[in-house]
Formats: structure tokens, sequence, C-alpha cells
């Protein structure tokens, strides 16, 4: 049987993990133990960071609808009771949005939203 030398592989995977090591703090960006284990944390930090944002985007919806809600004399919760009652299917992304950019639309749908 032939003898296989691997160091070619070992070498091209090496060299791999390094370069996506890059930009670290001292040996994590040069030995490939420490690179690998960097790599693995920042991957799962990464993988739970996308989910937080998902939560962290909506929060920052609710916060939003909340004060504008308020400044027209209802709470974030009865404006949304308000809204399901009336049948109106604006997701809370969007009625954010309107809530800043264009406040006389949202200054409508809540006296909908009222009105229920």
């Amino acid at each position: 049987m032939a003898r296989v030398k691997r160091g070619v592989t070992a070498h091209r995977r090496h060299k791999r993990l390094l370069r996506a090591a890059e930009g670290r703090r001292g040996t994590k960006s040069r030995l490939v133990r420490p690179a690998r284990e960097a790599l693995l944390h920042a991957m799962a930090y990464a993988y739970i960071g996308r989910k937080q944002r998902k939560r962290q985007m909506r929060q920052l919806w609710v916060v939003r609808l909340n004060a504008a809600a308020r400044q027209h004399g209802l709470t974030y919760g009865r404006f949304i009771n308000g809204l399901k009652t009336a049948g109106i299917e604006l997701d809370r992304k969007v009625l954010a949005d309107i809530a800043v950019r264009d406040s006389v639309t949202f200054s409508r749908i809540v006296e909908v939203a009222r009105g229920q």
C-alpha cells in the first residue's frame, strides 16, 4: 500500500482557518488551535446574535408604537387591541415606520383603532 502524505491538505485547512481569523488579537490570529477556538466561539455568538437582532427590532417597534399611541391618548395594548377588532392587519414594523415618518396617517389609524 502506498504511503499517504497529508501535509498539503492540513496546510490548506490551517491556512483557510487562519485567513478567517485575521484581525484577532495575539495568538488567536497566528496559531491554529487558538484561532479555531476563537472562530468556533465567534460563529456561536453570530448565530445567537441573529436571533437576538430579530427580538431587539420587535422591541424597538413596540417602544415606538407605545410612544406614538400615548401621544394620541392610547396605550400600546389598547391600540393593538383596537386594530385587531377593526380588522387592520398591519404588522408592528410597518406601523412603527408610519408612526415615525407619517404622523397624519398614523393619527388616522389611531382614530380607527379608538372607534372600535
